[in-house]
C-alpha cells in the first residue's frame, strides 16, 4: 500500500472464530490499532455477533470465499459462486484469495467488483512446525511502510497467534507505527481505518 510514514495494515484471515477472533479484538483495542478481517462466509454465518462487533470496532471486512476455496482446485464458475455466496455476510469490496492462490480469469472476473487483496509479510502462524517467535519476527523483520501483514484468527494459528501477536503489537506501537483498516477501493475508507 503507498505509505506517507509508518503506516502498516495487519490483516486476520479464516474468522470469525469464538475461541480467537474476540480475543484479537480485545488485543487490537488495548493497541489503538484496527485491522482488516478476511471472513470465511460459513464462519461469518455461525457467528453473526461477533461480526457486528468487529464492524463496531471500526474494523475493515473482506471476503474470503465461502468454505475457504483454493483457486487452484477450484473450477472458475464454482470458485466464482464460492465468493458470491460469501458477499451477502461480508458486504465488502476486498477479497482475498484463500492460500493466495486464484488464476488470471478468476482474478479478472473478481476484479472487476473487487479489490484483490495480497501481502507482503506472512507471520507463518498458521505453520506448526515454527514457534510464536518466529511468527512474531516473520513481522517485525519485515515489515515497512505500507506492508500487508497477514496473520489467522483461526483455531490453526491459535498456539502461535496468542503469544506472537502481542509481542508484535506492543512492538509496532513502541515504535511509533500506525496500524490501520485496509482502504476500500475508490480511496474510500472503511470506517476507523485512520
Amino acid at each position: 500500500m503507498p505509505a506517507d510514514g509508518r503506516e502498516v495494515y495487519l490483516t486476520f484471515d479464516d474468522g470469525p472464530e469464538p475461541q480467537v477472533t474476540p480475543w484479537v479484538l480485545d488485543r487490537l483495542a488495548r493497541a489503538g490499532a484496527r485491522a482488516s478481517f478476511f471472513c470465511i462466509g460459513r464462519n461469518a454465518a455461525r457467528h453473526p455477533a461477533i461480526m457486528q462487533r468487529t464492524r463496531a470496532e471500526g474494523h475493515a471486512i473482506g471476503n474470503h470465499t465461502w468454505d475457504h476455496a483454493n483457486g487452484w482446485r477450484t473450477g472458475h464458475i464454482a470458485y466464482l459462486r464460492q465468493v458470491l455466496r460469501c458477499q451477502p455476510l461480508t458486504g465488502t469490496t476486498l477479497f482475498r484469495p484463500p492460500y493466495g492462490r486464484i488464476t488470471p480469469g478468476q482474478a479478472r472476473a473478481l476484479s472487476r467488483r473487487f479489490r484483490l487483496v495480497m501481502w507482503d509479510v506472512l507471520s507463518g502462524d498458521f505453520d506448526t512446525a515454527i514457534g510464536p517467535h518466529r511468527c512474531a519476527r516473520n513481522v517485525l523483520d519485515h515489515v515497512r511502510p505500507g506492508s500487508i501483514v497477514v496473520f489467522h484468527d483461526s483455531r490453526k494459528a491459535w498456539p502461535r497467534l496468542r503469544q506472537a501477536l502481542p509481542v508484535v503489537l506492543d512492538r509496532l506501537k513502541a515504535d511509533g507505527w500506525s496500524m490501520r483498516a485496509l482502504p476500500a477501493p475508490g480511496g474510500e475508507l472503511t470506517p476507523g481505518s485512520r
